[in-house]
């Protein structure tokens, strides 16, 4: 049996008039994650950790964005179309880990909706699925609530 590893990052800056979207799931704030898509900055972070693990690249080779397709794209897409990729490869998610790093709004009233969506997308049970979070105690960028990073570890097995 095959297992392979993979470990993913983002970081998306916080503005005023945007939509904030976490894990699939809109979230009411007074400021939104700036991107070229959605600007999910979980489900981008998966997307690099499962693309990494079957040596795929990273999100930006497979959903540029200087593509228009992906303009303001829902990124529930982009990790559906990411599951397909590892699929095509002959790999299953046996499970996700992730963090996220921002100091507002509280996420932890959303994890449970979150870990739904993911795992729906993902074809996996929410037990195979954490989602935890942080603050950076006031410090830096994500301190002063200019952005929020999200990080995530996946671990793959190889079919057949």
């Amino acid at each position: 049996m095959s297992m392979r590893i993979g470990y993913g990052i983002d970081y998306h800056q916080l503005v005023t008039g945007r939509d904030l979207f976490i894990g699939g799931v809109k979230i009411e704030h007074d400021k939104g994650a700036l991107g070229h898509s959605d600007a999910d900055v979980l489900l981008h972070a998966i997307c690099d950790a499962l693309l990494g693990a079957a040596c795929l690249g990273d999100i930006g080779v497979h959903f540029p964005d200087t593509a228009a397709e992906f303009k303001n794209i829902d990124s529930k897409i982009l990790l559906a179309k990411t599951v397909e990729l590892i699929t095509n490869e002959g790999y299953s998610i046996i499970n996700i880990d992730s963090t996220l790093s921002l100091e507002a709004p509280k996420i932890k009233p959303y994890i449970t909706q979150m870990q739904q969506v993911i795992a729906e997308i993902l074809h996996i049970t929410v037990k195979d699925i954490s989602i935890k979070a942080t603050t950076t105690e006031t410090m830096g960028f994500v301190g002063r609530e200019e952005g929020l990073v999200a990080n995530a570890v996946c671990l793959l097995m190889r079919n057949g």
